[in-house]
């Protein structure tokens, strides 16, 4: 990690870093042969800017595979607004190359930039732009390496050959709101699914999304500080109303398609496609309810598909990344809630059991799967917030874990595995960033053999968070504690609280990892006593825990807030006459209904880009949770913050970004009325031009410092 300068500022360094993302070492990639791992990462922590980069497994050497200052001649990138969206949707505030795609041999690397099309040679360190019709969106070299398909702007999939011998069109749009190879925005946002075409193993044809946006419902975000700019079109599905239509074609590469036949009038949602060589495509398709999905095989020659696997739910049934999948000899693998338990499932067995919550299929080898996972039954878990990456047979045998420091309970471990080589990336709480170390298997089955450890140029920040990790009240509420940097009980007494949540479906905050929790450090050492809780709807905790907020988000989430809040006060400092909460998206939700429900437990809140009207946001997300407006408008109303508007008596600051495409500003301005319509005192903070991510340095620096002094002055401290 590189050295801050003596000027920094926590709150300018972490806006400055992206949260200390610049300079890490990212999005990894293992050759077949294991000769080689792919990743992203910038020049340094002040540089945005992504370059390709490989790793040598025989030497441990690094190379810059390509560059982008380089490829575009020193200027500046050009983003279109659907490349803009694209990296919206996943949360991309980097520069560069964010994103790239190999051939099968890991040889050959596809990316764009400024919507134009690069490849780089990994063996050889050559680049070259091909021909294409841009600005281009999400570009895939053919298992082979001979071509690139692409999506574009225009809404076209196209083909372009590597030689650079030709470009053109593989299918063009049918109508004015359709596009072909482009995941819809209900699958980018909700879904985890952010591509739209898939190439055959054998490099023969593609399968191709088609989406028809005609049918939803146009929104509309305009920049009040700009009123000589034209309102930005949004086509918008929130709850209740009508989704994309989503298809899926077969086409070979001169053009020939078939369609893909499935029942998408009672399964309209595509989740999940996987193509691997030798199976049968797979298709995963939900109900609209999510109460119902189902595993398809294809029929790659006639577009028919078949039933391989049926689940139902009577709450809501869950997205996994990596699965489903095949095993190379047939089986089929999927994470499934089977008796309260997640567990991983391969053929017809489940191979993990209570001890163990599975959030993802990593890898299947020849004779393993690699998969993520965190505690499981309550009375087993050692601590909160681990989260490891196991190995184990396909038929059971558990091969150990993956872990930088041997101890998988007090870290937590992401990984990749490919050509007997696993990259694995460890967080733990008491060392800043993360280790990223590369390691071969043995014949025993332990990755232990190191290789190499990538270099992170990641600033150091400039505090150290300390978290104190607990599981909290006869719940065992997920929790870290923060208190002030050299506080001292006798001297300091009891501290104000800020209550520093997410607290809703996937949204983790409790991690066993150091930087997560900076932020928070922080807020404490500002001087208050900060609580992290991760309450009903977490993630990590099991299909029971995440399931039983189920048409009650008002409820059980804020509960578990102020439950949190008691059983800690009995071991930590905690002033309960001052609690302040802060939050953003469903934590700014969750803060505002904080003071308007219990006030007598929360005297102050901060509200970031709030859900105020659960009827205001999309279809795949709430209707999950609330079901659907119209069948059970009294959910709705229950669940939004409108309706509680009279109950306000505690100070409360809503920040919202106008250009907010995800939540949207109306969510903000239709709290407010209803606040001033009760004759409520508030502060409303607008940000022109900021989105959901709030990606601007000195917006980002400056609502960390404007957020301190609002709750410093609300609680008298």
């Amino acid at each position: 990690m590189t050295s801050h300068t003596s000027a920094d500022t926590f709150p300018r360094q972490y806006a400055r870093t992206l949260r200390y993302t610049v300079g890490a070492p990212r999005s990894f990639s293992v050759a077949p042969d294991g000769s080689r791992v792919v990743f992203l990462r910038s020049r340094s922590g002040r540089d945005r800017a992504n370059l390709l980069w490989t790793l040598d497994t025989a030497t441990g050497e690094e190379r810059v595979a390509a560059d982008p200052a380089a490829l575009l001649g020193g200027g500046e990138e050009d983003l279109s607004p659907a490349e803009k969206a694209r990296r919206e949707r996943s949360r991309e505030g980097s520069a560069g190359i964010v994103g790239y795609a190999l051939d099968t041999a890991g040889t050959l690397a596809a990316f764009a930039l400024s919507g134009r099309l690069f490849t780089a040679d990994l063996t050889t360190g050559a680049t070259a732009e091909l021909p294409a019709e841009g600005p281009l969106l999400d570009p895939r070299p053919s298992p082979d390496g001979a071509h690139v398909a692409y999506a574009n702007t225009a809404g076209e999939l196209r083909l372009t050959r590597t030689d650079g011998s030709g470009d053109r069109v593989l299918v063009e749009p049918d109508g004015p709101n359709v596009t072909w190879g482009q995941a819809e925005f209900i699958a980018q946002e909700e879904m985890d699914r952010d591509r739209g075409f898939w190439w055959s193993p054998e490099s023969d044809r593609l399968l191709v999304e088609r989406a028809d946006d005609s049918p939803v419902r146009r929104w509309w975000i305009a920049d009040p500080a700009n009123p000589d700019r034209e309102p930005a079109e949004v086509a918008y599905p929130a709850a209740g109303t009508a989704n994309a239509e989503v298809g899926l074609w077969l086409f070979d590469l001169h053009g020939g398609r078939t369609e893909v036949v499935w029942d998408r009038e009672a399964y309209p949602y595509l989740g999940r496609v996987h193509w691997s060589k030798g199976g049968v495509p797979l298709l995963l398709v939900q109900t609209r309810d999510q109460h119902g999905q189902r595993i398809l095989g294809l029929d790659v020659a006639t577009g028919a598909t078949e039933v391989l696997h049926e689940e139902k739910d009577g709450v809501w049934l869950e997205l996994f990344p990596g699965a489903p999948a095949w095993t190379p000899d047939g089986k089929l693998v999927r994470i499934s809630d089977q008796g309260g338990i997640r567990a991983l499932v391969i053929g017809d067995r489940a191979v993990t059991g209570a001890d163990l919550h599975v959030r993802s299929v990593v890898a299947v080898t020849e004779e393993e799967v690699f998969f993520s996972a965190a505690g499981g039954a309550e009375e087993t878990d050692p601590e909160p917030g681990w989260i490891g990456v196991g190995r184990i047979s396909h038929d059971g045998e558990r091969l150990g874990w993956e872990s930088a420091n041997g101890r998988p309970f007090t870290s937590v471990t992401s990984a990749v595995h490919g050509g007997g080589i696993t990259v694995r990336a460890t967080a733990e709480p008491d060392l800043p960033g993360t280790l990223v170390q590369v390691a071969r298997d043995l014949p025993e089955g332990l990755a232990v053999d190191d290789v190499a450890t990538i270099a992170s140029y990641a600033e150091s920040p400039v505090i150290t968070a300390r978290p104190v990790f607990r599981f909290a009240g006869e719940r065992r509420i997920p929790a870290a504690v923060f208190l002030p940097t050299g506080y001292d009980r006798e001297r300091d007494g009891l501290l104000p609280v800020l209550m520093d949540p997410y607290g809703g479906p996937g949204g983790q905050r409790v991690y066993q990892a150091h930087n997560p929790h900076l932020q928070s450090q922080w807020f404490a050492d500002q001087g208050f006593a900060v609580i992290v809780a991760d309450g009903r709807g977490t993630p990590g905790r099991g299909p029971a825990w995440e399931k039983s907020i189920a048409f009650d988000f008002a409820g059980a989430t804020l509960d578990d807030q102020a439950e949190a809040l008691r059983a800690l006060a009995g071991e930590f400092p905690l002033d309960l006459d001052r609690v302040a909460i802060r939050g953003w998206s469903y934590g700014g939700y969750l803060s505002a209904l904080a003071v308007l429900r219990r006030p007598d437990v929360f005297h102050a809140a901060v509200a970031g880009a709030p859900v105020t009207d659960w009827e205001l946001y999309d279809t795949h997300y709430t209707e999950r949770y609330l079901g659907d407006p119209a069948e059970r408008p009294e959910v709705y109303a229950a669940n939004s913050l409108n309706g509680y508007a009279a109950g306000l008596e505690r100070p409360l600051m809503i920040i919202h970004g106008l250009a907010d495409d995800n939540v949207v500003a109306a969510h903000t301005l239709r709290l407010s009325s209803a606040l001033l319509a009760a004759g409520r005192p508030h502060t409303v903070l607008p940000l022109s031009g900021v989105t959901h991510m709030t990606p601007q340095e000195e917006v980002a620096e400056n609502l960390l410092l404007l957020q301190v002094d609002f709750v410093k002055r609300s609680l008298g401290v």
